[in-house]
């Protein structure tokens, strides 16, 4: 079957994804941005899958699974022999995604900056992989998609590093990144030999992420200058949705975040923690925020991003010395511990989940052992070079588990992340 031209009918499905977008803030700014004001009529929420992080949720989109099934469990990923950590990759992902399964049917599907799709692998149909991509080459699936990205300038990301502490800056290239999102749209779309079309703005993370402090209060500094920006985001999606609006019947539009945001009370450095309790400690000054090499053998226990606790278990880590016997007692202890946890007289933690209960049945290597869930305004952290527990570190705002916007023009109303991509193979009618 040809990619470009087919006479077959289809019943195309649209999914609009609109990366750490709350719905409540979305209300609120819907009554002056006109096409996001389109969406939150008769938008609801969807949870998001434990942890709260964008791998974890667009992964379980992108699959209809958990992280028990998919084995996406953060952004890192750590060898347990050698201690190195890594960003997780798309390849990570160990189950069938709906691409795949919608390709085993002859249904094509392309796809626009969806994270954690890095490297692009094959698929029936055309995919420009979303953060955390590095090389255009390698994030585009056919090859010959790159080249054509790169006539126009195709940015993969914005540059945070510097934006986080200039908002001008990192304003010109969040505009620059949803021109090349609008670029990407040009050349996949217009044809229409597609089933499922997947597009997703990540600005609002971005924005969200060191100027949320900025977009929600009326009377900040730099309020206007970030309405401005968002302004020019919700244009982008009206050019969006006036697309969709001209499909041919029958169509369906799913617009969704991957999680909540809200301002920022604290950091949270469990890790920090973890050593003022006796059960961490290194052999000596951290290279970096992310050096897990320095953890010693005498560790019971360690952190990874953001809430992610392991047992430093014999067997399972090269360095590991917890026994069997201990992880029932030194489990309870911790779990006693972090639900103890207060910031200015106020708890820390929502919840205390365990890694085998949260994700059933699952083998994999990164399964953590615990998992922390946040309150509101709480942004847990799990560097290894910080000395305080509590602190604001350049960051406005965090994400939640709840709250995330979800609508569908067919009326769904799915419970959490995974349910989405289940919906969308329940549309085209695969259901084993």
């Amino acid at each position: 079957m040809s990619l470009l031209l087919s006479s077959a009918p289809r019943k195309r499905l649209v999914v609009l994804g609109l990366d750490g977008l709350p719905l409540t803030l979305a209300r609120t700014l819907g009554a002056s941005l006109p096409n996001l004001g389109r969406i939150v009529g008769d938008a609801a929420t969807v949870r998001a899958e434990l942890p709260e992080l964008s791998p974890v949720n667009w992964t379980s989109f992108y699959t209809g699974e958990g992280p028990e099934r998919h084995g996406v469990f953060g952004f890192s990923h750590l060898d347990p022999r050698t201690y190195a950590l890594r960003v997780t990759r798309g390849t990570d992902a160990t189950c069938p995604t709906i691409f795949d399964r919608l390709g085993e049917r002859g249904l094509v599907s392309r796809v626009v900056n969806l994270p954690n799709t890095y490297p692009a692998r094959p698929l029936r149909g055309m995919l420009v992989a979303g953060f955390v991509a590095q090389d255009l080459h390698r994030a585009a699936h056919p090859p010959f998609l790159a080249a054509k990205l790169a006539e126009t300038g195709y940015r993969l990301e914005a540059d945070t590093n510097r934006g986080r502490a200039d908002l001008g800056y990192l304003l010109d290239e969040l505009r620059a990144t949803l021109e090349s999102r609008l670029d990407a749209l040009d050349i996949l779309w217009p044809d229409l030999s597609w089933d499922l079309f997947v597009h997703v703005f990540t600005e609002t993370d971005r924005l969200f992420h060191f100027f949320m402090d900025a977009v929600i209060h009326r009377d900040h500094p730099d309020h206007l200058a970030c309405m401005r920006f968002l302004a020019d985001w919700d244009h982008a999606l009206g050019l969006f949705l006036d697309r969709f609006d001209a499909l041919p019947a029958p169509k369906r539009l799913l617009v969704l975040a991957d999680h909540g945001f809200t301002e920022i009370r604290t950091e949270v450095s469990l890790n920090t923690w973890l050593m003022g309790q006796g059960l961490l400690s290194l052999s000596g000054p951290p290279d970096d925020e992310w050096d897990v090499s320095k953890i010693t053998r005498d560790s019971k226990a360690f952190a990874l991003d953001p809430g992610r606790v392991y047992l430093h278990e014999q067997g399972r880590f090269a360095r590991g010395r917890v026994e069997p016997q201990e992880r029932e007692a030194l489990l309870s202890r911790l779990e006693n511990g972090l639900m103890a946890l207060e910031y200015e007289g106020e708890p820390v933690l929502k919840a205390v989940h365990r890694g085998d209960a949260l994700y059933p049945g699952s083998r994999s290597a990164q399964r953590p052992d615990l998992v922390c869930e946040a309150r509101p305004g709480f942004d847990l952290k799990a560097k290894f070079d910080r000395t305080e527990i509590f602190g604001l570190h350049g960051r406005t705002g965090t994400h939640t588990v709840d709250g995330a916007i979800f609508a569908d023009s067919h009326g769904a109303r799915p419970e959490r992340m995974r349910d989405v991509g289940r919906i969308i193979l329940q549309h085209f009618d695969i259901t084993e």
